[in-house]
């Protein structure tokens, strides 16, 4: 058996490429950023090919400089971000942007299905209420406003399945990120004709489904030229980044839960049997036989990335003269600053919000301003909003009958001590940091790990590559300011959605 592993990350700003060993430890890694375009409020969408022309730009520059061979990589597993909708002709060319999981366009394709299919209906197959950011309402927003484009559509891929087609040459679906279909039955983990008619999505545009962990096909010849890869190398069907991320975590059995800290915030609940909520989202873990029970954010660790952006010209100026990253300079302010940031309340909303309150037309929100408050308070407010909105998803979950004991952080934010001591002084849940940073990449590489047999099973899978590196336990000390500024917190919303959604519709 070759000696190492591939996995490749589709993320929203980025592609993360990671060569890992057997016993998980990273090799060599790269990244790679492409853009996000916004040409109309409400939208968001990605060019696929750009994807891919990074994907193979980053590798060619990895293996130049690595001590890796392609040679000596036995399999390649891929992830990608939730929620695509890439059309794509016979021939596989992309016949326009795909709209990603903060896009919110299709809004009144969904009321309009909601009522006209029902709401319940959909739910009861799905296992996931209606709404604009899934892959659903974007193909029927094709259908409608791009017809030349709905009509020239051979088959729909999701993000780790279009790249898994440039490497392979092969259209596939894998079983989880089916959850983005409605026409996809949750309960046996196959497309419903029926379904398909109801919400007028032809069944031949949706490609065969697999496990996460088969094999889908080689590296071809040309994918081989573009991107340094060794033709002939096995590849995975892949899954989605949160459950790819669940398994690099170490999360593959009932009750245990990762906690997400990439762009989108939200965590994954392993559940071993059928347990939807209308409030939250659910899908197929990338684990045979398991199902994640998931709270999805727009407001994670992106909050962040757009701070700094934004309002870090000092931080990065100061970080050139000290070796210091803009971000750590950005945690020394928050950490100068009282637990609750001194009654500054954030709402996390930067892009709508998925769940639990499913509103397309959400605004992110500071609240509570004065002469007192500095730069640090408006990081630590962040900070502490991300966590609430975790907070409200797991209250829902608990509500939904799936209880949490401990979370198992995975994603830059969790790099951050102080993030992560607030994710856990705000939930009033231990957190478990893994050693490795790239669980998302991990994730996928170990699908291809047992695909390619590498590894026995899962199980075998988790025990080699898996270790925690740090816990953190709730300060009851700071229980009162934080249950007071959840308080504030969900109060601002319901206070203020109402104007948010006049605003929305104008």
């Amino acid at each position: 058996m070759k000696p190492y592993l591939l996995g490749i990350d589709i993320g929203t700003s980025a592609c993360k490429i990671a060569v890992f060993n057997r016993e998980g430890t990273v090799i060599d890694s790269a990244a790679g950023e492409y853009e996000v375009y916004y040409p109309q409020p409400g939208w968001a969408e990605q060019d696929p090919e750009e994807w891919w022309r990074v994907i193979c730009s980053t590798m060619k520059e990895m293996f130049a400089k690595s001590i890796v061979n392609p040679e000596d990589i036995a399999g390649i597993g891929i992830d990608g971000q939730s929620w695509s909708a890439i059309a794509v002709d016979k021939k596989g060319k992309v016949l326009t942007n795909t709209p990603i999981w903060m896009d919110t366009r299709a809004f009144s394709i969904c009321r309009d299905l909601n009522e006209t299919v029902g709401a319940e209906r959909i739910f009861q197959l799905s296992g996931n209420s209606l709404q604009p950011s899934y892959t659903t309402a974007k193909i029927l927003w094709y259908k409608e406003h791009m017809p030349e484009v709905f009509e020239n559509i051979d088959k729909i891929l999701q993000s780790n399945s279009y790249i898994g087609f440039k490497l392979t040459g092969h259209m596939t679906q894998d079983i989880s990120q089916g959850y983005g279909l409605h026409c996809f039955d949750m309960h046996t983990g196959t497309w419903n004709k029926e379904m398909c008619e109801a919400l007028g999505i032809p069944s031949h545009i949706l490609p065969d489904i697999y496990s996460c962990h088969d094999v889908i096909g080689t590296v071809t010849e040309e994918a081989a030229k573009e991107s340094s890869l060794l033709a002939g190398i096995p590849v995975v069907a892949g899954g989605l980044d949160a459950a790819c991320g669940t398994l690099g975590a170490g999360v593959i059995h009932t009750g245990e839960t990762q906690e997400q800290g990439g762009q989108a915030g939200g965590m994954s609940i392993c559940i071993d049997s059928y347990k939807a909520d209308e409030r939250l989202i659910l899908s197929y873990h990338v684990v045979p036989g398991k199902w994640l029970l998931q709270g999805g954010t727009t407001g994670g660790g992106g909050v962040m990335r757009w701070l700094e952006k934004e309002f870090a010209d000092y931080e990065r100026e100061e970080g050139r003269k000290t070796g210091k990253s803009s971000l750590d300079l950005f945690n020394h302010l928050a950490q100068a600053v009282n637990p609750g940031s001194d009654g500054l309340v954030f709402l996390p909303y930067m892009a709508g919000e998925r769940s639990p309150i499913w509103d397309p037309n959400a605004k992110g929100v500071f609240y509570g301003l004065d002469f007192g408050k500095k730069k640090g308070h408006f990081i630590r407010a962040a900070m502490e909003g991300v966590a609430m909105s975790l907070k409200h998803n797991l209250d829902v979950a608990k509500e939904a009958g799936a209880e949490v004991d401990v979370l198992r952080a995975m994603g830059g934010s969790a790099n951050s001590l102080l993030w992560t001591q607030i994710k856990s002084d705000v939930t009033g849940k231990p957190i478990v940091v893994p050693s490795s940073d790239t669980a998302t990449t991990l994730g996928a590489a170990m699908l291809a790990g047992v695909g390619v047999g590498m590894y026995l099973d899962f199980e075998e899978a988790v025990k080699m590559t898996v270790e925690n590196k740090r816990y953190h336990v709730p300060n009851q000390a700071d229980r009162e300011v934080y249950d007071r500024n959840y308080k504030m917190y969900r109060s601002l919303y319901e206070n203020l959605k109402d104007m948010m959604s006049e605003e929305g519709e104008q």
